[in-house]
């Protein structure tokens, strides 16, 4: 296995088998993997990592296993929470390993009962470790995770119940630790722009519904609504302008809203600039589909709002466990539905919708989210867009 393993011997007792149940979470703490799941009883813990394609689920328990029954009741369990973090995540079915600690073995046979469970649920590894068989327990836990298992010692303490509570300190700081970092991720900015955007589109409507109404199209093309052919004679402002204007009361109310929950999240995420720029690229990049794609007048915000699911998706890719955790599956389902509707009901402008959503995309990934810097990757964005807008221009004034 390439790297030798250090094992700790085992000694029997209570005190030194807690020990090494906390030092596997350490372990694999350390290796970025996170807590995602306390449950109610003491000593069970559920680990996830992103990053790791092999085995992406852990869970430990450390509970003294009496009698086969008990142990196949709760291998049942452990599948089906099991599948319900993968449903909550998108995921296909993964592999789970399924670790516990007990001081002695079942009093029974409980080998077939892993068994027939493994023959039935192959990505389901289970590991049952006992002061008998240490060296054995670890070296199936690394042949699983595809790496040596090394139990740090961490504490000092020479007693095991103290070096136990010792490590188990220390882990749940670092996981405080963590979820405080990503809380800052969440909360990087304060929404400035969103209020402003909301304020522009208000003023502009009744500005509309002053001079002649908002549903008059010689009114909409008269402040700036999305009008091929003056667009095709060169009056460029109509890429931005239809942003601002909206067509009806009700289709101000529904992109307001939308603009205040969408724009709250993704300016908090993104910060008040960089907020403006995904906002203004994925408006310009919704006008420029429904340019392309449609003949129609055409006015309002929706491009753009779509461009802010955009950026939030381009959020997940960066820190996919965060948004799983947060928004992600109502962000792909609200996605997938609006898309759905677009292409059912008439009078909705598609092609706008998927315009400022891969706007929206491309401008994430152009700023990049605060305190990173990947300039390479930033620079590929940034030159895709550039690509897609000389493209677009010339298709659709050719």
């Amino acid at each position: 296995m390439g790297k030798k393993l250090l094992f700790l011997v085992i000694r029997k007792g209570e005190g030194n088998v807690d020990l090494v149940y906390w030092q596997l979470v350490y372990f694999f703490i350390k290796k970025q993997y996170r807590i995602i799941k306390l449950a109610n009883v003491p000593h069970e813990i559920w680990l996830e990592s992103f990053g790791r394609k092999d085995v992406p689920l852990i869970r430990l328990v450390r509970y003294d296993v009496d009698w086969s029954n008990w142990l196949k009741r709760d291998l049942e369990y452990t599948w089906h929470v099991a599948t319900q973090l993968q449903k909550r995540h998108l995921r296909r079915s993964v592999q789970v390993l399924n670790v516990y600690v007990s001081t002695y073995p079942p009093v029974d046979d409980w080998e077939w009962v892993v068994a027939n469970v493994q023959a039935d649920l192959p990505q389901l590894k289970t590991v049952l470790f006992h002061s008998s068989n240490a060296i054995q327990a670890l070296q199936q836990i690394s042949e699983i995770v595809n790496e040596p298992v090394v139990l740090d010692s961490v504490a000092r303490e020479a007693d095991p119940f103290l070096a136990a509570q010792h490590i188990q300190r220390t882990i749940f700081r670092l996981e405080k630790e963590r979820r405080e970092k990503e809380a800052r991720v969440l909360e990087y900015g304060n929404p400035l722009f969103t209020y402003v955007f909301i304020g522009l589109q208000i003023l502009m409507f009744l500005i509309l519904e002053l001079q002649g109404g908002s549903t008059n199209p010689d009114v909409l093309i008269r402040y700036g609504a999305k009008f091929n052919p003056l667009m095709q004679q060169g009056e460029w402002w109509r890429f931005i302008t239809p942003i601002f204007l909206h067509i009806g009361f009700f289709h101000l109310f529904m992109n307001t809203m939308a603009l205040y929950y969408l724009g709250m999240t993704t300016e908090r995420l993104y910060g008040s600039w960089r907020f403006l720029f995904i906002y203004l690229v994925a408006g310009f990049f919704g006008t420029l589909g429904s340019f392309l794609f449609t003949t129609s007048l055409s006015a309002g915000a929706s491009g753009a709002i779509f461009g802010l699911f955009g950026a939030l998706l381009y959020f997940g890719t960066v820190y996919r466990h965060l948004f799983f955790q947060t928004m992600g599956t109502n962000i792909i389902g609200l996605v997938v539905l609006n898309l759905g509707l677009g292409l059912l009901l008439p009078g909705i402008d598609n092609a706008g919708h998927i315009g400022g959503l891969v706007g929206g995309f491309l401008a994430a990934g152009i700023v990049h989210l605060p305190r990173h810097r990947q300039w390479r990757r930033q620079l590929t964005f940034f030159m895709l867009t550039a690509l897609l807008v000389a493209v677009g221009l010339s298709i659709g004034f050719q």
